[in-house]
């Protein structure tokens, strides 16, 4: 008999998160949006490098 009181916690989480909107950075999304993030990607691109390259042996890599 105890369902009553989980539904009623669940149906109260749920409408509090479908009620609940945070405030937005709006000049963090302008700054997203406009690619200005972009720099800080290019360091860590390696354009496909594999960070296991140095540890491979002469035979995985003739394959």
């Amino acid at each position: 008999m105890g369902r009553g009181r989980a539904k009623a916690k669940q149906t109260k989480v749920a409408r509090e998160l479908k009620y609940y909107s945070p405030e937005t950075d709006l000049a963090a999304l302008e700054a997203e949006l406009h690619g200005k993030t972009r720099a800080r990607r290019d360091e860590h691109d390696d354009a496909g490098e594999d960070d296991y390259d140095e540890w491979a042996s002469p035979e995985d890599t003739t394959r």
